[in-house]
Order: C-alpha cells, then sequence, then structure tokens
C-alpha cells in the first residue's frame, strides 16, 4: 500500500528519495504516479497528403498575339488590341505606345525597325534626325506623310511598337511576336509597295538579314512588293552610302508609276 505522502515527515521522505535513487529513478516525470497499462497507445495521426502545385498553363505570346490582332476589325481597334497586348517585355520600359503615321490611304507603306528616345518620347515613328532625313528622301520623289492624296502620301510604322533599352535590336522572339500583329497592319492599309527600312524589318518580314545585301532588290513581303532600303539612321553615319538610297527611291517612283 503506497504510503501518504503528506504524512511522512522530512527524513522519512529523504529516506524514500534515497531509495528510488538506489533503484535507479533520476528524473522527476508527474506529480503523481501514472499506470502505464490504462494509457492506451494511439497511432500517430498521419500527415494530410501533399497536394501537388497548381501550374497554369503556359501562354504561347504568338499564339496568344494571332488571336488578338485576328480580333482587330480595323486599323483604330488594332492599335488599341496591339497596345494592350502584355506579353512582350519591352512595354514596361517604354515610355509610349507608338503605332503609326501618315496616310493610312497612302500607296507606300514604310516598315521601320522600332522606336528611339525621341520616337518614344513624342508616341510617333521617325521623328528624331533619322526622321528628318526619311521625310528629305521621300520628298525628293515627291511623297509625304502630310500629303492627303494617296498619291503623293506615306504611312509609316515599325515591327515594334515599344522602344527597346538602350536602342538594341530586337531578338527574334521579340520580332516574332509583333508579326502577327504587323501583318493585320499591312492587311488594313493594303498598300501598292512596301519599304523596308532595316535589318529587323527584312527579317520580320522576309526572315533574311544583311541589309547591305538585300537593299535595291525588290523583293515580295506580305503579298506586296517590297524594296530593302538602308535605314536613315546608317546613312547619318554613312553619307556615302546616299547615293544607293537615292537609287532605291528612284526604283521606288518607277514602281508607283504604274496605276493603282
Amino acid at each position: 500500500m503506497t504510503p501518504d505522502l503528506a504524512q511522512i515527515d522530512y527524513h522519512a521522505a529523504q529516506a524514500l528519495l534515497e531509495w528510488q535513487m538506489e533503484l535507479g529513478a533520476d528524473e522527476a516525470i508527474g506529480e503523481v504516479p501514472v499506470n502505464r497499462y490504462e494509457v492506451a497507445v494511439q497511432a500517430p495521426k498521419p500527415a494530410p497528403a501533399m497536394q501537388a502545385p497548381v501550374v497554369e498553363d503556359a501562354v504561347d505570346p504568338v499564339e496568344a498575339a494571332r488571336e488578338a490582332a485576328a480580333g482587330a476589325t480595323g486599323l483604330e481597334t488594332l492599335a488599341t488590341i496591339q497596345a494592350g497586348y502584355e506579353h512582350c517585355e519591352l512595354k514596361k520600359g517604354a515610355r509610349n505606345f507608338v503605332f503609326a503615321d501618315g496616310n493610312p490611304q497612302a500607296r507606300v507603306l514604310i516598315l521601320g525597325e522600332a522606336p528611339g528616345r525621341d520616337e518614344d518620347i513624342e508616341g510617333r515613328p521617325f521623328v528624331g534626325r533619322a526622321g528628318q532625313l526619311l521625310d528629305r528622301m521621300f520628298a525628293a520623289i515627291g511623297l509625304s506623310r502630310t500629303a492627303h492624296h494617296p498619291e503623293e502620301a506615306l504611312y509609316i510604322t515599325n515591327v515594334m511598337p515599344w522602344r527597346p533599352p538602350q536602342n538594341r535590336d530586337p531578338d527574334p522572339a521579340e520580332i516574332a511576336m509583333m508579326l502577327p500583329f504587323v501583318t493585320r497592319h499591312v492587311e488594313f492599309v493594303n498598300p501598292d509597295v512596301i519599304v523596308l527600312m532595316g535589318n529587323t524589318s527584312c527579317f520580320a518580314a522576309l526572315g533574311r538579314k544583311g541589309i547591305l545585301r538585300l537593299r535595291g532588290t525588290w523583293a515580295e513581303a506580305f503579298g506586296k512588293p517590297a524594296m530593302p532600303m538602308t535605314h536613315p539612321a546608317y546613312l547619318l553615319r554613312n553619307t556615302a552610302a546616299k547615293r544607293e538610297a537615292w537609287a532605291d527611291l528612284l526604283e521606288i517612283k518607277a514602281k508607283l508609276g504604274k496605276p493603282r
């Protein structure tokens, strides 16, 4: 029978403690004894099953661009849809969306590369020094972006509507994203002649680069006659190339001599 601990004096309690220590009890577990035979052994609860993370389907930016461009019904809706396209990282660093300038009824569509600093600020293509040279070049064959009559007008747009950082060349993936919009753009304008200004435009429209080899030779882009030309920015750095650019302009003038 277990003695009543409340009735044990100090010396008896000390002797009892020493006796327990001799038996090997060296740690106090609880204030009252526990009958381990009455404690039911409970199995640990299983850990909740781990759920696999939900992975959203990856978006194909080119296919998304095709679907978006297909929904455009005209130049105005195309501009709105393209401006809302969210899969091109260039959009995040650009100040403005640069869509087009000039007369959409023009017989000549100039397809540039991408906005530069001045274009990004103003929101229009070809407004810097290169743009001023471009205006003078085409004025020499009787064409202007401000002309109202289609026979005398120019329509100007770019492959990329957003300025790349540090004016770097757009990479192939970025060009591929914008190509459905460019294709739709050309369809709505329906020009007689397309002028491909620079390597990026040639790569987008022809799948080829090497503007110094391509320039001066007629090709077909978007189902239209296309003349590759050196970019006005290149002509500002290499004035000797202006003679070849003049020859290209005369080719364009001759092509336009045919009735629409």
